[in-house]
């Protein structure tokens, strides 16, 4: 597979499966079973917790401590870095760094820079990647950070999704590997190789405790849950198959260790008969009474934060709400610009908040320290429609023609009464004085109103 840096500009490669965002798997029997539902899926191990399977916010929420929650994230780790040892030639081309280990948890991207040192007498100015074949699901982009010699790139890694029991294994060391992969820039012979193993089981499930007294010594505490050794069953391992339900329950059962009923119910037929509550409002369903209709996230201590219903542990949010606990308002009223633009085009409006894309800052984007500001960006159009002068007086229709143009006496006459601007203070580039100004954008390019008396050194 080749993939193109043409005119040092981001491309990306290979397949391109999208991970869709989707609630946790709240039925999960296993750890590996939770992780696997989505990126955002955490385990809770503390014992006896009713709550496994949620994101680590909804854990949190639910009473589980920091330190008994899972959720791998992977990493990437240098495995060899060698620094050159020709670049006083520079004949070769040379990578750095030359081996890396990479651990995807699917759904998260990991990402590294990758040095490329050009030899002098090749232009840079296209240059094909080169990649072994790459597992399915696998994605790998490139995008350019640097420009010049040496160029540096960034590599984006990501997994799709851990394989099927039923996924051809065929030509894989195992489901989750580790694979090899190299990324080799056309016309040379230096490559790089990745080492690319999916995070797809819980580290957990090796910390095995036989006997456990968490299971009433009856079963093995694996992740913080019960595996039962027959023929008890329970939470606890504390219930015998003779003495609640009868022997052949398996259908009153998620899963092989999973208690009867999820422990809300009677198996009674091989059907569950979920328990009735103290509040009539409040119901166990499910073919294994694993749903309910009242421990779904709270905010502002009201269930679904009182903007939605509660089905099967999860928040269905009213119109115009979302987020797992129903606190995220869409509305974009506060997000809008002074030009009711939203977030300024620099950001995303997310719960009523405007998320900036870097440089850009403040409640709607607007702020940029370290952008070229609004009135360094006009004043030369400014000066050269008010005053004829300036840099660009001797092509001023030419290129600011654009931009309309308002006479008043004073800077005092800019702004109307109860009305805040930003009013520009610019030096003009002939007589060394300054005049004054506001600017704003309009569909057909730009308006300015400008103050005819200026402010100069020797009056």
């Amino acid at each position: 597979m080749a993939v193109k840096l043409l005119c040092l500009t981001l491309l990306l490669v290979l397949l391109c499966p999208i991970w869709a965002k989707k609630p946790c798997l709240r039925s999960a029997s296993t750890c590996d079973e939770c992780i696997q539902s989505g990126p955002e899926c955490a385990w809770c191990t503390a014992p006896q917790f009713n709550i496994r399977c949620h994101t680590l916010k909804g854990l949190q929420r639910a009473g589980c401590h920091e330190g008994d929650m899972y959720n791998p994230r992977g990493d990437v780790q240098v495995v060899k870095n060698d620094s050159s040892t020709e670049q006083a030639k520079a004949e070769t081309l040379f990578l750095q760094p030359q081996e890396l280990s990479l651990r995807l948890r699917p759904g998260v991207s990991q990402s590294f820079p990758l040095t490329i040192t050009m030899p002098t007498d090749q232009p840079i100015t296209e240059l094909t990647m080169d990649t072994s074949p790459v597992p399915a699901g696998v994605n790998i982009t490139f995008g350019n950070i640097v420009n010049g010699n040496p160029l540096v790139v960034q590599v984006d890694v990501e997994a799709a999704q851990c394989p099927s029991e039923s996924d051809d294994s065929s030509q894989m060391q195992n489901r989750t590997g580790p694979w090899s992969v190299q990324i080799t820039p056309r016309g040379f012979s230096m490559s790089v190789k990745l080492q690319i193993t999916l995070e797809c089981q819980c580290n957990c499930t090796r910390n095995r405790e036989e006997n456990s007294p968490s299971c009433s010594g009856q079963g093995a505490l694996v992740c913080g849950q019960c595996e039962c050794s027959g023929p008890y069953f329970g939470p606890q391992c504390q219930l015998h198959d003779g003495s609640v339900s009868a022997p052949n329950d398996y259908g009153c059962r998620s899963g092989q260790y999973a208690p009867v009923c999820s422990g809300r119910g009677e198996c009674i037929m091989n059907q569950c008969q979920c328990q009735n509550r103290e509040n009539p409002k409040e119901r166990y369903s499910g073919q294994f009474c694993e749903c309910s209709n009242f421990d779904c996230l709270y905010y502002n201590n009201r269930i679904c934060g009182g903007r939605g219903r509660c089905e099967c542990g999860q928040c269905i949010c009213d119109k115009d709400w979302t987020d797992e606990d129903c606190s995220c308002s869409m509305e974009t009223a506060s997000c809008m610009d002074s030009n009711q633009r939203l977030c300024n085009n620099k950001g995303m409006c997310q719960c009523g908040a405007c998320k900036c894309e870097p440089p850009y800052a403040g409640p709607t984007c607007e702020d940029c320290p370290t952008c070229v500001g609004i009135c360094q960006q006009h004043v030369a159009c400014v000066e050269c429609r008010a005053f004829g002068t300036g840099a660009k007086k001797d092509r001023c229709d030419e290129e600011c023609g654009h931009l309309t143009i308002t006479m008043v006496e004073t800077k005092q006459d800019l702004t109307q009464p109860g009305q805040a601007s930003r009013i520009c203070k610019m030096m003009s580039s002939e007589d060394y004085c300054f005049f004054h100004y506001t600017i704003t954008s309009t569909p057909s390019g730009g308006q300015s109103t400008v103050a005819q008396a200026k402010e100069c050194a020797f009056n």
